[in-house]
């Protein structure tokens, strides 16, 4: 069977930002549904081995190696998440690329002290506020093969005049 132009599947390039030593096992389920499965997440998650102290240098190569070539960066909110320099950092690449965000709260997400609310990334929480950033919870994102990939289109269908790119970066984790 010959497939035109149109009949071939769209496949989103997407980066996904977490907390490696808190979180790697929801990002290898991530991957394993989504990547291995279904051949939808583009796997470039960012190797911690950038061993520099110059904040320009290590956000030019987040930007160069691993954020350009994608449209959509989802980040997985764990514990840890909110605390995180590279997180943080990752996000305001993505942010500068205009390109769509995601924000997925992992079971383990921390709560506020009244309960009400979970504790994310305060970039993230930004762009959430302003309608441009998408928050959906672990169940929410690994329903459905289908189901992200519309998550994924809607995002990137956002307008980019709605970021909100100003806060001061991390320059360490908490």
């Amino acid at each position: 069977m010959s497939y035109g132009i149109f009949d071939v599947p769209v496949k989103h390039k997407v980066f996904v930002s977490y907390h490696h030593h808190g979180d790697q096992a929801y990002y290898n389920l991530f991957s394993k549904l989504f990547h291995d499965t279904y051949d939808v997440i583009y796997d470039n998650s960012l190797e911690r081995s950038i061993d520099s102290d110059d904040v320009n240098y290590v956000m030019r190569r987040i930007r160069e190696n691993h954020i350009t070539g994608t449209s959509c960066t989802i980040v997985l909110v764990g514990a840890e998440s909110p605390t995180r320099k590279y997180i943080d950092w990752e996000i305001s690449a993505t942010l500068e690329k205009g390109h769509a965000l995601i924000g997925v709260r992992l079971p383990t997400a921390r709560l506020t002290q009244d309960n009400k609310y979970v504790v994310v990334p305060d970039r993230l929480l930004d762009n959430i506020h302003t309608g441009f950033a998408s928050w959906f919870t672990w169940e929410q994102i690994t329903s459905s093969t289908a189901q992200l990939g519309q998550h994924i289109q809607d995002a990137k269908n956002r307008s980019i005049s709605l970021i909100n790119n100003t806060r001061t970066r991390r320059v360490r984790n908490g």
